[in-house]
């Protein structure tokens, strides 16, 4: 059975299953969570495109600065071998409650993008990347947007993020148009 498009939506990836490791099934997991850390904290794990039956990890252990986990009735390294790279999801519904000013990355994806100097609509957050210095908000041209140019706008709370509203679905920035 594989996830359907409703479900996917209820979906967020937090790990994938990284290169074998020792010969009895363990790998190396690789948490996507800020910080990563945080992938101790969850359990209802779900395998992309639910390549196994009744997926299950077993445990999750942290050993210097990596992870490795083992998924309950995987003994082998070949069968893990199998699903090296797939990701793993959580239900959003899962995720803890956040600070009141706080916003996970999933909920900005698809708010309109206002200049809050001039008003200007410059577009949609199509994704959002960390390109080493910080995170970076891709917006991307909508209809109603000022121009046809994509952005890529730099998540610096108080500086080009003036606000976020997720009511109104709105993130407020101080970003010229011309940059």
């Amino acid at each position: 059975m594989k996830v359907n498009k409703i479900e996917k939506n209820n979906l967020i990836c937090i790990a994938s299953i990284g290169k074998p490791r020792g010969l009895k099934g363990e790998f190396f997991l690789n948490s996507f969570c800020n910080p990563k850390e945080n992938i101790l904290n969850y359990s209802n794990f779900i395998i992309q495109d639910n390549k196994i039956e009744n997926f299950e990890i077993e445990y999750i252990k942290k050993n210097n600065a990596k992870f490795f986990a083992k998924v309950a009735g995987i003994n082998d390294v070949d069968k893990i071998k199998e699903v090296t790279n797939l990701n793993l999801y959580i239900n959003k519904k899962d995720l803890p409650d956040l600070d009141i000013g706080e916003v996970y990355w999933h909920q900005l994806i698809g708010l309109k993008v206002i200049d809050i100097n001039s008003n200007d609509i410059l577009g949609n957050v199509k994704d959002l990347n960390n390109f080493g210095s910080n995170d970076c908000l891709e917006v991307e041209p909508s209809k109603d947007s000022v121009d046809s140019d994509s952005r890529l706008i730099p998540f610096v709370v108080n500086k080009s993020i003036d606000s976020i509203d997720l009511e109104k679905s709105i993130i407020y920035v101080n970003w010229m148009k011309d940059f």
